[in-house]
């Protein structure tokens, strides 16, 4: 029932941001003027939640908008309605539905929905992760030199050694083709689907990550935070490879 309910709350959500794509709604500004948040990011927030409360009253909820409506219950859903807001607002179809579930503390079950391109993954903690239903493996890329990688940029930072723009200009003096999607969502899934060979990130929200991290790890890959550590997508940084060149990444990314 918790698969089902996921994949119904994450196709709901779906449903809405298409019915407001490339059309008049209204648009806000949170932490910075491009931190936007649309009528479409609540109204998908709405009926996310409502299909999830329908089964699950009960559970704990941590989602982008709606923020932290905890209980008791050791499950928890991890929600971003609309991954990739500023795109949406543009007109840009590379935007999705969001979605981990948390038990215990392990994200145990991700799916990321972008409905413009008829893309749904999926993954389950042990069962492998899918594209519409078939089976996704990450690339065999063994060198660095020669990886497609992916990042995103914050809002807001503070300039400091390794931060987010001077690993960029390493990698682009490197001749390295390194792309800005403006999903980290779907960034993730792309690694997951061999698209992308990897991705980082310095500043992400759990909800930017618990479904594509669950994703990544069961198409093969490897997620830690920027020191190795095994990740946890209630911390900032991210390093998402295929597992062959993950070593490699974080020494670039760290300037070593």
């Amino acid at each position: 029932m918790l698969k089902a309910t996921l994949l119904k709350a994450t196709q709901a959500g779906g449903k809405i941001l298409q019915e407001y794509f490339n059309g008049s709604f209204q648009i806000d500004s949170k932490s910075s003027v491009n931190d936007l948040v649309t009528e479409a990011d609540k109204k998908a927030e709405t009926a996310i939640l409502d299909t999830i409360r329908a089964s699950f009253p009960d559970h704990y909820i941590l989602s982008e908008e709606a923020g932290e409506l905890s209980t008791a219950s050791n499950t928890k859903w991890i929600i971003d309605p609309l991954d990739g807001t500023v795109n949406f607002a543009h007109g840009i179809p590379l935007c999705c539905v969001s979605i981990g579930v948390e038990v215990d503390g392990e994200v145990v079950m991700g799916a990321v929905y972008n409905p413009f391109m008829n893309e749904f993954f999926f993954a389950e903690k042990g069962a492998g992760a899918t594209l519409n239903d078939k089976p996704i493996r990450v690339s065999a890329k063994s060198e660095l030199a020669k990886a497609c990688l992916v990042t995103g940029f914050p809002y807001t930072w503070e300039e400091e050694e390794n931060d987010p723009i001077a690993v960029f200009g390493r990698f682009i003096k490197e001749g390295l083709p390194l792309r800005r999607l403006g999903s980290a969502a779907i960034d993730l899934c792309w690694v997951a689907a061999g698209r992308f060979d990897g991705f980082y990130e310095h500043k992400l929200n759990a909800w930017d990550s618990a479904a594509g991290f669950i994703i990544v790890e069961e198409a093969g890959g490897k997620v830690t935070d920027f020191k190795g550590n095994r990740f946890s997508p209630h911390q900032k940084k991210i390093i998402a490879t295929n597992g062959i060149i993950h070593n490699d990444l974080i020494q670039a990314v760290n300037g070593k």
